[in-house]
């Protein structure tokens, strides 16, 4: 990029040329990676406007992203509700004998796979707590339904899922390499979130001190097996449960640095944290606007124009529109006939307010698949021969979903 350029790109982000911080903003405009310590410099140090000025920047070289804001049409499926784990912000696990503890039966996964496909959509979201067979009860009901592990019955749902026209997208927690390479061979992409890369939101008293999966060593296991086995895969991070800024930085940094590595990750979430009722974290403070906003920045300046970031609309449903400002070019999983059973408070906007909202921000929205175009397209490799057919039955030439 020409200086006269830079010059410009300063003058948009408020910056005069001799700020301390415009040598960050420089080399971040021109494509080049700063250390740890200058991307927090940036993200305290600049004002909002000039924070997020910068990351639309750095998006904005990607034409695509320029133009286009992108989201799937999906229907949530909540398969089981059991979870080991007990993350102090969770309001979805459950223990045996708790109401709402369940396990779907596939003739209802079959059933809303096929009211999904019938309204357009073309995700089913297959979501499961953290390793449910922890539990003696869902070994006995899946042992009753004719399943002799949890990871037989998620295929069964997923291939049930691909026989109905739509395109599975599992959830499910870590898993092993061996369950791994099993969900490939009937997922086009997988997803488990990063979360944060700090174990000390594990030590006693943290969000994840009873959430033996969220120790960062096991979740980063699963990330990486993943690109190992050429997985498309979504993760992210969740903000406002307790982290600092410099941990913010710390994850992305390595979400950036492993799909450098394998080329796996076609998509990270900026997901903002909801308290709920009934949790310990109850009473513990949302984060604000501002600080989303300024993570949804920092995202995008430190991974680039090339990645895909993706914040959920229905967690701020009055400023959700401004995330665009901020640097995001996807709004993830919206549904039409389901709940978001994480976040049941939390209605999904209408595709047509979604629409009109992205239009008025200057953006054309567009229906993907649960795996982005940048695989169907150009990766192919990552997506198992088994499921390509149905991926492609879906897609159209761009690799974005086709609009009956």
């Amino acid at each position: 990029m020409q200086l006269e350029e830079n010059l410009v790109n300063l003058s948009l982000a408020g910056l005069k040329k001799d700020d301390e911080l415009a040598e960050f903003v420089h080399r971040v405009v021109e494509g080049k990676e700063l250390d740890r310590m200058d991307y927090l410099r940036l993200m305290q140090g600049l004002s909002l406007e000039s924070l997020t000025t910068v990351a639309r920047q750095v998006r904005n070289r990607d034409y695509a992203k320029n133009k286009t804001v992108t989201f799937s049409k999906k229907v949530f499926a909540p398969v089981i509700t059991y979870c080991r784990d007990r993350c102090r912000y969770c309001g979805y696990r459950r223990d045996p004998g708790d109401s709402g503890a369940w396990v779907m039966k596939p003739s209802e996964v079959k059933a809303l796979a096929l009211k999904g496909a019938k309204a357009g959509c073309t995700e089913l979201l297959i979501m499961s707590g953290e390793r449910p067979d922890y539990f003696k009860e869902v070994r006995h009901i899946l042992r009753g339904m004719g399943f002799s592990s949890f990871m037989e019955y998620i295929v069964n749902l997923c291939e049930s899922a691909l026989e109905a026209g739509i395109l599975p997208h599992s959830n499910i927690g870590i898993a092993s390499r061996k369950e791994m390479a099993e969900l490939k061979k009937c997922n086009p992409s997988i997803g488990l979130m990063l979360e944060n890369i700090s174990e000390r939101l594990t030590m006693p008293g943290g969000p994840h001190d009873e959430a033996p999966s969220k120790n960062p060593k096991i979740r980063t296991k699963t990330i990486e097996t993943a690109g190992e086995l050429k997985i498309p895969f979504t993760t992210g991070i969740l903000i406002g449960i307790g982290e600092t800024k410099l941990e913010v930085i710390d994850s992305l940094l390595y979400i950036k640095q492993v799909h450098k590595k394998y080329g796996h990750i076609q998509e990270i979430i900026i997901q903002n944290f909801r308290a709920k009722k009934g949790t310990p974290m109850e009473s513990h403070p949302e984060p604000t606007l501002e600080y989303m906003m300024r993570t949804i920045a920092i995202a995008r300046i430190i991974l680039g124009s090339g990645f895909n970031i993706q914040a959920p609309p229905n967690l701020a449903l009055k400023e959700y529109p401004n995330y665009l400002d901020a640097g995001i070019n996807d709004w993830g999983g919206v549904s039409p006939i389901t709940l978001d059973y994480v976040n049941p408070e939390a209605p999904w906007p209408m595709l047509r307010e979604l629409r009109e909202k992205c239009t008025i921000k200057g953006y054309q929205l567009k229906q993907r698949l649960p795996v982005y175009p940048e695989y169907i397209k150009h990766k192919r490799d990552y997506i198992h021969a088994n499921v390509l057919p149905y991926v492609d039955a879906l897609a159209d030439e761009l690799g974005y979903a086709k609009v009956m």
